[in-house]
């Protein structure tokens, strides 16, 4: 019963992620935001929705290695999986945003994280204030950035502005929907996280860096992967990493900062988090190695293989 309380948790909380970013770009219409502004903040945070939900479910019921598994194992997996798969599809376009902006600033938080949870085995209120204001700072930069280029970046496509012309009862109902999925959805996966953990003797960190992270990643992954089949536009690897930034910011901060986050496996600290260092570090080299500007099929099978491994040898341990 558990393997299908974990399947309905994850259809739960794709359904509510999708209607809960449908009502905050409604909403967003209603509060006349351009459509490039709502791209870059709204959807953003909306798509980090399930995360967040599974981290302070997790936190509040005391399983802290969850909150930290989900989105280490997340972030991993968003490069080795999403990118990787993506790559394998069809190139990723390199954008003077991933190099001058969201790499620099995703290395930035992922060094932070670790120096936080190595000084003191936890994510306090304070450092949860800390990265939610790094976020404030960097979609200030990101908004600025965005307004100057309004003449040559693009409209992000993938906002339905049809939803501008949703009525208030709509959004109110699309709001309700997503916000009951995404709570249900999270209590279901993870309580039977827990439960499968138990069942076979491994951690509830492993069954976060693993299970739950790739269940929490299948939105941006399918997003992804139907977005490069019908090749309708390029897919940019710095919006992609943008995800990555979200995560540690806005989901570790908000769940630190309604009850802080402990570090209860040393894994974590000695393995997870230098994975994740790994994979964030090594998309630089890829993306300008040789100088194509481009990650291609065959850095899109070495990013898979690497997460293949880390997935083996995490459950080996």
């Amino acid at each position: 019963m558990d393997y299908l309380f974990v399947f309905l948790g994850l259809i739960l909380l794709v359904v509510g992620g999708e209607f809960l970013v449908r009502s905050s770009v409604a909403l967003s219409f209603k509060l006349h935001l351009s459509k490039m502004v709502i791209g870059l903040t709204v959807v953003s945070f909306a798509t980090s929705a399930p995360e967040l939900l599974v981290s302070l479910q997790a936190a509040l019921n005391g399983f802290s290695d969850i909150s930290l598994g989900n989105v280490i194992g997340s972030n991993i997996a968003n490069i080795g999986l999403v990118l990787g798969i993506t790559a394998i599809i069809t190139p990723l376009a390199i954008d003077k945003g991933f190099y001058k902006l969201n790499w620099p600033v995703m290395m930035i938080l992922t060094v932070a994280l670790y120096f936080i949870l190595k000084s003191g085995n936890e994510i306090s209120r304070s450092e949860g204030i800390a990265l939610l204001l790094m976020l404030f700072v960097y979609l200030w930069i990101l908004i600025r950035k965005a307004k100057k280029e309004r003449g040559t970046m693009p409209v992000d496509d993938d906002i339905d502005e049809g939803l501008s012309k949703a009525s208030n009862f709509k959004i109110i109902v699309w709001l309700v929907i997503g916000g009951v999925s995404l709570y249900f959805g999270s209590q279901l996966l993870v309580n039977s996280a827990i439960n499968i953990a138990e069942l076979f003797g491994v951690s509830e960190r492993v069954i976060a860096v693993t299970m739950i992270a790739v269940g929490t990643s299948i939105p941006e992954l399918a997003a992804s992967v139907i977005a490069a089949l019908k090749k309708e536009k390029a897919i940019s690897l710095g919006n992609l990493i943008g995800s990555n930034i979200f995560n540690i910011s806005s989901v570790l901060g908000i769940t630190a900062i309604i009850q802080p986050i402990a570090v209860k496996s040393q894994e974590v600290l000695t393995n997870d988090i230098f994975w994740m260092i790994g994979f964030s570090v090594i998309i630089l080299p890829l993306a300008f190695l040789p100088t194509s500007y481009q990650l291609g099929r065959k850095r899109g099978i070495f990013l898979v293989a690497a997460y293949a491994i880390f997935i083996g040898m995490t459950i080996l341990k």
